[in-house]
C-alpha cells in the first residue's frame, strides 16, 4: 500500500471520528431540546402555569415554534451527518478490502520472489544435464580418438623405419605412449 493511501485512510478515519463527535453533540442538543419541549408542553397541559398573560402565552408559543424549528433543523443536520458517516464507512470498508487484497498479493509476490533463486537453479540444472552428458561423451570420444591416433602414429613410424630406413629421430617407446 502506498504512503498516500495510508495518509488518505488515516485522514478519513480522523474525519469519521470528528463527525461522530459532532453527531453525538447534536444528539445531546436534540435530547435537551426534546426534554425542554416536553417540559413546556407538560407544564401548559397540566394547568400549572402561573397566571399567564396573553403576551407571555404568545411569547411561549413563539419560543415553542422557534424550538420546533431548531429541532427540525437539528434533525436534518443529524440525518445529513448520518448519511455522510454511512458514506465514509462504505469508503473505509472498500479501502480496507483493497488493503487486504493488496497485502495478500504482496505476500504472494514475496513468496514468489523468495522461490525464484531455487527455481532458476533447478531450471539451469535441468538444461545443463544434457550439456554435461554431451561434454562427457565428447571428452571420452576425444580420449579414445587420441589413443587411436597415438597408436596409429606409432605403428606408422615403426613401419616407416623398417620399410625405408629413413633418417628419422628415434623415439623411445615410453615417450610415444605418453604423448
Amino acid at each position: 500500500m502506498s504512503q498516500s493511501e495510508i495518509l488518505s485512510l488515516q485522514h478519513l478515519q480522523s474525519e469519521v471520528v470528528h463527525l461522530k463527535d459532532e453527531l453525538q453533540t447534536r444528539d445531546q442538543l436534540v435530547q435537551q431540546l426534546s426534554q425542554e419541549l416536553f417540559r413546556l408542553v407538560k407544564t401548559q397541559g397540566t394547568g400549572k402555569t402561573v397566571a399567564a398573560t396573553a403576551g407571555s402565552t404568545e411569547r411561549d408559543l413563539s419560543e415553542m415554534r422557534a424550538l420546533r424549528g431548531q429541532l427540525q433543523g437539528m434533525e436534518e443536520q443529524v440525518s445529513f451527518y448520518q448519511d455522510q458517516l454511512a458514506d465514509r464507512d462504505a469508503k473505509i470498508t472498500t479501502l480496507e478490502e483493497s488493503i487486504q487484497g493488496m497485502s495478500d498479493r504482496s505476500e504472494m509476490l514475496e513468496k514468489v520472489v523468495q522461490e525464484l533463486p531455487n527455481v532458476y537453479r533447478q531450471k539451469f540444472a535441468e538444461r545443463m544435464a544434457p550439456v554435461k552428458e554431451k561434454v562427457a561423451q565428447i571428452q571420452q570420444e576425444n580420449r579414445k580418438l587420441h589413443a587411436e591416433l597415438q597408436s596409429v602414429s606409432y605403428r606408422l613410424a615403426m613401419r616407416s623405419r623398417q620399410a625405408g630406413k629413413l633418417d628419422l629421430p628415434s623415439f623411445a617407446a615410453d615417450a610415444v605412449e605418453s604423448v
